[in-house]
């Protein structure tokens, strides 16, 4: 039978070592866990959108800023600081439309102008974390460590996630993430707009901007 120290001691270490063993069964369900970019529906489908029917071009947002949206990412986006937003374009037109060149913008309710982060952005962020000793989360058991410390898999996360289309062809729909620094907003989207300009159409003419009120996201029954 261990002493009364001992017994003092093992009480004071328990608390410690359930951290341990769930911090690690949670990094290693993660390692294991692969990203799969949720399927687009058309555009027009989702709450906040902007649609041009004169030129047949809606573009969407669908922000994953609640914790069960965001559970389809292996990267703690929101821990850095970012949040994801699906961004949807879906052409109803008999023509192609190009993306190349396009820009986008997200505008706070303070007028603080935000662009997208880009991949080499993440994975500095990746590699130099903030501590943050409030909420310590486990962060996934690496693979093979590359870009100074960002994992193979995270890589690829990123990488596969982020919005990449060059041109959306007649009635179809493409899609992928924006990623946003909001670190330091309380409520990056209430008031704020999202802005796509750049868009132009199979004979290089630019479509009319694209201008979209997260507030339409907010207030949907369901998001």
């Amino acid at each position: 039978m261990p002493s009364w120290g001992q017994s003092k001691l093992l009480r004071s270490r328990a608390p410690v070592l359930l951290f341990s063993v769930l911090a690690l069964f949670s990094a290693v369900c993660l390692a294991g866990k692969e990203f799969v970019k949720p399927a687009a529906r058309a555009a027009t489908t989702y709450a906040a959108n902007d649609q041009h029917q004169d030129e047949a071009v809606t573009v969407a947002l669908d922000p994953y800023d609640m914790a069960d949206k965001a559970q389809i990412f292996t990267v703690p986006y929101s821990e850095m600081g970012f949040l994801p937003i699906l961004v949807i374009v879906t052409n109803d037109g008999d023509r192609p439309i190009s993306l190349v060149g396009t820009k986008a913008q997200l505008t706070t309710v303070d007028r603080t102008k935000l662009l997208p982060l880009t991949a080499d952005d993440i994975y500095r962020r990746l590699s130099r974390p903030s501590r943050n000793d409030a909420s310590p989360i486990p962060v996934p058991l690496p693979r093979r460590k590359v870009k100074g410390g960002v994992s193979r898999q995270a890589m690829d996360e990123i990488q596969n996630a982020q919005f990449a289309a060059k041109a959306v062809e007649p009635h179809t729909t493409q899609a992928g993430f924006m990623f946003f620094d909001v670190g330091g907003i309380s409520a990056p989207l209430a008031g704020a707009r999202f802005y796509l300009t750049g868009v132009r159409n199979e004979k290089g003419d630019e479509l009319l901007y694209f201008e979209i009120a997260l507030e339409k996201y907010l207030s949907a029954p369901q998001h």
